[in-house]
């Protein structure tokens, strides 16, 4: 991160696992075009770590993010400056992108607001895990807005079309509780035992081989553009090149030997 620039966007290590914290608690995490570029360094980051097996993104001070930062966007909406809007929103789209695309999967604990552009965050992950009185919303149509971050193309994928047009039409909050019933986050747990529960999700994936975990989201986040027919086809593909890959083949030994594997 550039010294002439407050953190907002936090990067850490711990063993096998990434850890990205958006830093503007004062703000509720919203996201101005600094906080993106500093997402987009801090994605980039994890990208080309290849000894990366996990990744989490979350919120400092009790909020995920409350979205886009309105009062950075003022003046241009104000001015009629267009091609600023959409730059920002092509930087926050960039940003969101290029997490969700990250090779390892990308875990999203969500406590306290995550609306707006913060919801947008959230669905570009892979998973997610919230406390159960996390406040969850896209709410862009309460303000007569759409938003430009993503959560018209992937809330529909994952929470299905009628669930989204409603959150969407709405602009309504769900809690923790909620979302996981819509599949909108994986896991919720008390806000006492979030980062402890939290913490387990991280271990479940940061033991697996990365080569496996890598593949197989290619596979999956494949099967959401192709036709069944040709997916399996993928999959038969891939799966008989990967059984010769070194995750297999220490994964095969340590079955046949009654020991666990050591990825």
């Amino acid at each position: 991160m550039s010294s002439d620039n407050p953190i907002e966007v936090e990067y850490s290590r711990d063993g096998r696992a990434a850890h990205i914290r958006l830093n503007r608690p004062e703000k509720n995490n919203a996201l101005d075009t600094e906080t993106v570029r500093q997402l987009r360094e801090a994605v980039e980051t994890i990208e080309t770590d290849d000894s990366v097996r996990v990744a989490t993104i979350r919120g400092a001070g009790g909020n995920f993010s409350a979205g886009a930062d309105l009062a950075s966007l003022e003046d241009s909406i104000q001015a009629g400056n267009r091609e600023a809007v959409e730059e920002f929103l092509a930087e926050v789209q960039h940003a969101l992108t290029g997490l969700s695309n990250l090779p390892v999967p990308v875990i999203a604990i969500v406590e306290g607001f995550a609306l707006a552009g913060g919801i947008e965050t959230l669905l570009a992950c892979d998973l997610a895990i919230a406390s159960d009185d996390a406040v969850i919303g896209d709410q862009h149509a309460n303000y007569g807005l759409i938003g430009g971050g993503g959560s018209t193309q992937r809330l529909a994928r994952i929470v299905g079309t009628r669930k989204a047009k409603e959150l969407i039409f709405t602009g309504s909050r769900i809690d923790g509780a909620q979302a996981s019933d819509i599949g909108l986050v994986n896991r919720i747990a008390p806000p006492d035992e979030l980062d402890e529960q939290a913490e387990q999700f991280v271990d479940e994936i940061a033991t697996k081989g990365r080569q496996t975990t890598e593949t197989a989201k290619h596979l999956v986040e494949t099967s959401q553009s192709t036709d069944l027919e040709t997916g399996l086809e993928l999959e038969r593909a891939v799966v008989s090149s990967h059984l010769f890959s070194e995750d297999a083949q220490e994964g095969l030994a340590a079955f046949k030997e009654g020991r666990e594997p050591d990825f």
